[in-house]
């Protein structure tokens, strides 16, 4: 028996096993005219085509919830009815397939405004036409980015209500699972960690004040996401600045930068809030040593798992179909989120099921049935 392959039901949403697709911006939605920010070809090939893989849930590239809330001028977008009308016949076929189709809600904050990874990935220049005013917590840059104007209590109202109505067109489009983008050094992260918070009013300061916002955005998400369908975070587990191999202060929940220790905290709380998983990451909103390796990542999942009642999903160079059955079947991880190594094979988890010796759900296209 293959844990990895068995189904899990969250909420009323069946996913037909625990290899998931981890959302990756493809920055190739279209920049100009009436049709900025919305899914193309590119996209519909770059998700269908891991459907018919066999993940078992499929989480869309980051979509911004606002024009100024893009990573760069060709993200994703669903602040408007085009783009979800776009996504909502994506999302049909990746059901047709026996995938559950997922989409992450994202505000890039102080990292907004910025080319391509392949173009430089850096911040564009205040005279090119393409570029924004970005907005973060406080006016503190990430690295040489340009420095962000800081967020009055107006603008984190409007941007509580941009993921609001964001979620209610991912609803409309068809998606069964919403995932709010609090990892890598984006807005959510921005205001969860000390290093890019300075603020001293209600949404900084202390750890409550710091988790404020994100929690705001999930409780009006949660208003308008069904019931029945699950609601997902994703956190940058740590900045890798303050655990235990580097500092003292990893035990606190006031440490100088965002630590493993506050994110246990906080997905506890998260429970109270409606969120039925922590899609586990780390790292993005500072530069740092990471200590890159296979299942880096994993102990963090593990301790959530562990020490909350919040079921937490991992990511992080899990490669091999062992090493995933080894971290689900051991209670490290509820699921694995693939994303790399499914930009490499589309086709992993079929690949993984066969070398596992197990049958697996959604079943093979019947186009591909003569392969199996």
């Amino acid at each position: 028996m293959s844990v990895l392959f068995e189904p899990l039901t969250l909420r009323n949403v069946t996913f037909p096993n625990r290899v998931w697709m981890a959302p990756m911006c493809q920055y190739s939605a279209d920049e100009a005219g009436d049709n900025v920010g919305v899914a193309g070809d590119w996209h519909r090939t770059h998700l269908v085509s891991r459907a018919i893989g066999g993940a078992g849930l499929i989480i869309t590239e980051a979509a911004a919830v606002s024009p100024e809330g893009r990573i760069s001028p060709s993200d994703l977008g669903i602040w408007n009815d085009t783009q979800a009308d776009a996504l909502a016949k994506i999302v049909a076929e990746i059901s047709s397939f026996g995938t559950v189709p997922g989409i992450q809600l994202a505000h890039a904050g102080r990292k907004a405004s910025t080319a391509a990874p392949w173009v430089g990935g850096k911040s564009l220049p205040a005279e090119d036409p393409r570029s924004w005013e970005t907005v973060g917590p406080s006016e503190v840059a990430f690295g040489d980015y340009a420095s962000p104007r800081e967020a009055t209590t107006e603008d984190i109202t409007k941007i509580v209500d941009d993921f609001r109505t964001a979620a209610q067109r991912a609803l409309k489009a068809g998606f069964q699972v919403a995932e709010v983008h609090g990892a890598h050094g984006y807005l959510l992260h921005q205001f969860l960690s000390p290093v890019s918070n300075t603020r001293t009013d209600s949404y900084g300061g202390d750890f409550a004040g710091r988790t404020r916002l994100l929690i705001e955005v999930v409780d009006a998400v949660r208003e308008v996401w069904p019931e029945e369908l699950p609601l997902f975070v994703r956190l940058s587990a740590t900045d890798w600045l303050d655990e235990p191999e580097n500092s003292e202060h990893a035990a606190e929940l006031e440490a100088p930068s965002w630590t493993s220790d506050q994110t246990v905290a906080l997905s506890q709380i998260l429970t109270e809030h409606g969120v039925d998983l922590v899609d586990t990451s780390t790292g993005g909103n500072v530069h740092a040593t990471i200590p890159v390796g296979p299942g880096y990542q994993v102990p963090f999942a593990r301790r959530i798992q562990n020490e909350t009642t919040m079921p937490a999903a991992a990511v992080g160079m899990i490669t091999e179909p062992k090493q995933a059955e080894d971290i689900v079947s051991l209670g490290e991880a509820t699921a694995v989120l693939l994303a790399r190594e499914l930009l490499r094979d589309p086709y992993w988890p079929r690949r993984a099921a066969r070398e596992l010796g197990v049958e697996m759900l959604p079943a093979v296209a019947p186009q591909y049935e003569r392969a199996y």
